[in-house]
């Protein structure tokens, strides 16, 4: 009997595996090059010629995050040494090699225009265009990176005066509260509460969003603090297809569900995906701001319950599914969306219940999600569904997994935030072009298998 081997799909590893010169032209055939190239070169005939190779620049810094090279000192290391690798980046061989201040100026130039983010988004939309990206499903996580300073001396502030003891008279507690409203007025817009984004623009929630190195911390999987100077990765990835959607960088004290609304909107806004229904985020981003964000978009947010010192509901089990006389929960069994109700009915062990048939327990509860986005979700919390679509939440972490091991997106090598956002936005383009590329392979090589 003859062995029929599965072929296996091509796979990002594979796309490693290839020769360089045909590792780059399959990713590089995804990005947009002219218009980066276009952004920081000379726009004007006049004054001194520019002998730089600016294209082959900008090849090279990101052939450097596709090899892993640490530096820009070990890549014009490189450069120097190696000529088959300086062909390879476009330069000629006649070319001097571009010095690091060369270099830094420019970074600099993309520091200051928005070209990455314009880049990245068209990668998406071809992405799309050519159907390989088809989720009905979104993860969104944060994922957190060092910088390269070491962390200022903190500050002692200084000692407050003790506030008085005792209930506040009625004048005094008015006088507070106009205080109070006052002050979170001119707040910065993401230090105030996070429903203030709802009603904000999306070219102004990327605009004001933190940037500077900060301390940051989040619980390990042990339970305990994990503390780190530096930033935040804000990622909305494509369960199935594992594209990073959008993107947002931000400081490392950043909340991260304050970063989900930008991201919600980015996603509403700027791309065609129409079948979209369901965002999953873990217990962290569990605010009805975020629950009210999807529920505009018209889909369906599938968020883990954080409970906040509440008080168990009667009738009700923790899942807020209802329950009966003898607390068993009612079984989730559809959702309207006509309606925007959730259905659930008699639950197994009323079967043989004496009590079934005395009008004390209903056949059948419905409920609108209305009531309340953030209980009540489609479909149901604790329903087989409903974990089925949380498990899918995995696949941002698989992505920020690939963002630090093959993409070096946590060996920032910049000292400012501003440069470092351009390290990051550098670092998501090339893995959204490498996924384009490999996504193109496999279709060319079924294509092959199928003739």
């Amino acid at each position: 009997m003859t062995i029929i081997r599965q072929m296996s799909l091509f796979s990002m590893q594979e796309l490693y595996e290839m020769e360089p010169t045909q590792r780059y032209d399959a990713i590089f055939s995804a990005i947009d090059l002219s218009s980066i190239v276009h952004e920081v070169t000379k726009k004007s005939h006049l004054g001194a010629p520019e002998a730089l190779n600016y294209p082959a620049m900008v090849i090279s810094i990101l052939i450097r995050l596709v090899e892993g090279i640490p530096t820009m000192k070990h890549l014009i290391k490189r450069l120097n040494e190696d000529l088959a690798f300086k062909r390879n980046c476009g330069f000629l061989v006649s070319d001097s090699v571009p010095s690091e201040a060369s270099y830094s100026r420019l970074l600099t130039k993309l520091e200051n225009s928005n070209i990455l983010a314009e880049v990245q988004e068209k990668v998406i939309l071809q992405a799309i265009a050519e159907g390989f990206i088809t989720d009905d499903t979104v993860a969104i996580d944060a994922t957190h990176f060092e910088a390269r300073d070491q962390a200022p001396p903190k500050e002692e502030k200084p000692k407050e005066e003790p506030q008085k003891r005792g209930r506040k008279t009625k004048k005094e507690r008015e006088q507070w509260l106009i205080e109070q409203a006052e002050k979170e007025a001119n707040l910065p817009l993401f230090e105030k509460k996070i429903e203030a984004q709802l009603e904000v623009s999306l070219a102004q929630l990327r605009r004001e969003i933190p940037q500077d190195p900060k301390w940051g911390i989040k619980k390990n999987s042990e339970g305990k603090n994990v503390f780190w100077y530096g930033y935040k990765g804000h990622l909305a990835v494509g369960t199935s297809s594992q594209y990073i959607l959008q993107s947002l960088f931000s400081s490392g004290n950043l909340n991260d569900g304050k970063a989900a609304i930008p991201l919600l909107k980015g996603i509403h806004e700027r791309l065609p995906l129409n079948s979209l229904r369901y965002q999953t985020m873990d217990a962290g981003y569990d605010f009805e701001p975020i629950y009210e964000q999807v529920y505009r978009m018209g889909q369906q947010a599938v968020i883990a319950y954080n409970k906040r010192n509440e008080r168990e509901r009667v009738g009700f089990d923790e899942h807020f599914a209802p329950t009966c006389v003898r607390e068993h929960s009612y079984r989730y069994d559809s959702f309207d969306p006509k309606y925007e109700t959730l259905k659930y009915t008699r639950p197994k062990e009323c079967h043989d219940c004496p009590l079934a048939n005395d009008g004390l327990c209903q056949k059948v509860y419905k409920v609108k999600i209305t009531t309340d986005l953030r209980k009540y979700t489609a479909p149901a919390r604790g329903s087989n569904v409903w974990k089925s679509i949380f498990k899918q939440r995995t696949a941002v972490e698989r992505v920020n997994a690939y963002l630090k091991e093959l993409f070096q997106l946590n060996n920032v090598r910049h000292r400012s935030g501003k440069r470092a956002k351009v390290h990051f936005d550098l670092v998501t383009l090339v893995y959204n072009a490498s996924k384009l590329a490999v996504d193109r392979i496999r279709t060319s090589h079924q294509q092959q298998q199928a003739a």
